[in-house]
């Protein structure tokens, strides 16, 4: 009997999946530097006079799915809302981009968290790589897995890292024609000297290289929308808020426990910040490995401030870091702005 001829029999092999590379450098590395880093400058904090931990620590990965729920709040205007402005303006944008010279630009996406906003715009824009930055690692891992999944010839770099810290890329992610997108009005959470600092990284030509940046601000705005957006009837936002204690919990080894904790959420008007606080809800102690820290019945910890600018206050800043060309478009109550700012 004749044996069947084996070519028949091999099946080829199927192309390997595409999947995003995938860079950490950020603190959940046992001992790094950057975990180091972190444990000094959350000891640093709540050692303060005026104790703070900053709103980066917000983002594990509970937290991170907190923020999701918060963005689909009727109260939280500034997704939907630079979402309505990307939707109308996205040929605008990418005009501009293509008249920069960017028609297949790397487009590094800081604080990319579910990627989604990226996710609308990479169409219209035909970036030749995509590099999504978060410090919450295997949240935007997952984001980037199911992102490759809707784009699989795009070149995807995430990067797990405190990019508040320091713009110094790694050598995987393309050095020319760099755009960075800082969605979501991100960039308020900085002070102000700390926000030109950051956005000078991005136009020096030893650190952020860009050739340009797309950024989105929330705008000055009655503060009764304001408070309700940071502090929402469901209290989510509040939740989100005490997760922080949960995580710093982890990060430095503190034995907070939430339920002696309430949210605070206020407008400053003179310093035109959203101030976001925790407040103690009555005298307790806390402690960490090798300190303690009293704190009396409302006593705070200043958790995120959000600042709030002007077109002509952003420009300025803009102006001040190095960029010019710069464009803008906005929505029809003039409540946010997303500006095109090039090198």
């Amino acid at each position: 009997m004749k044996l069947p001829d084996p070519l028949f029999n091999i099946r080829p092999t199927p192309p390997p999946a595409t999947t995003p590379r995938f860079i950490d450098l950020s603190d959940d590395v046992p001992n790094s530097p950057a975990a180091r880093s972190m444990v000094q400058e959350l000891a640093e904090g709540l050692s303060a006079k005026e104790a703070s931990i900053a709103p980066k620590f917000f983002y594990n990965a509970l937290g991170s799915r907190l923020f999701e729920a918060i963005t689909a709040l009727d109260e939280y205007y500034p997704t939907r809302t630079e979402a309505g402005i990307f939707d109308a303006s996205h040929a605008q944008i990418a005009q501009t981009l293509a008249e920069a010279g960017l028609t297949h630009p790397c487009l590094i996406d800081l604080g990319a968290g579910n990627c989604a906003k990226a996710q609308a715009l990479i169409p219209h824009l035909q970036p030749r790589q995509y590099v999504p930055v978060d410090i919450s690692v295997d949240f935007l891992k997952a984001a980037a897995g199911q992102l490759q999944n809707s784009f699989p010839a795009l070149d995807i770099v995430g990067v797990g890292m405190d990019f508040s810290a320091s713009l110094a890329l790694p050598d995987e992610v393309q050095e020319h024609d760099r755009v960075f997108f800082y969605p979501g009005s991100s960039l308020g959470n900085f002070q102000p000297t700390q926000a030109l600092d950051f956005l000078r990284q991005m136009t020096d030509p030893l650190k952020g290289r860009a050739r340009g940046l797309l950024l989105g601000i929330d705008l000055v705005k009655d503060s009764a929308t304001l408070q309700a957006a940071y502090d929402d009837a469901l209290g989510v936002t509040a939740a989100f808020n005490k997760n922080l204690l949960r995580n710093v919990n982890t990060l430095l080894g503190t034995d907070f426990d939430v339920r002696q904790w309430r949210h605070v959420a206020l407008f400053n008007t003179e310093a035109s910040r959203i101030e976001m606080h925790l407040e103690a809800r009555q005298d307790l102690t806390l402690s960490w490995p090798g300190r303690t820290r009293r704190f009396l019945a409302g006593e705070r910890i200043h958790t995120e401030s959000s600042y709030k600018y002007t077109l002509e206050s952003m420009t300025a800043l803009l102006n001040q870091a190095g960029f010019s060309t710069l464009r803008h478009w906005s929505d029809p109550k003039q409540w946010f702005a997303v500006f095109w700012a090039a090198v």
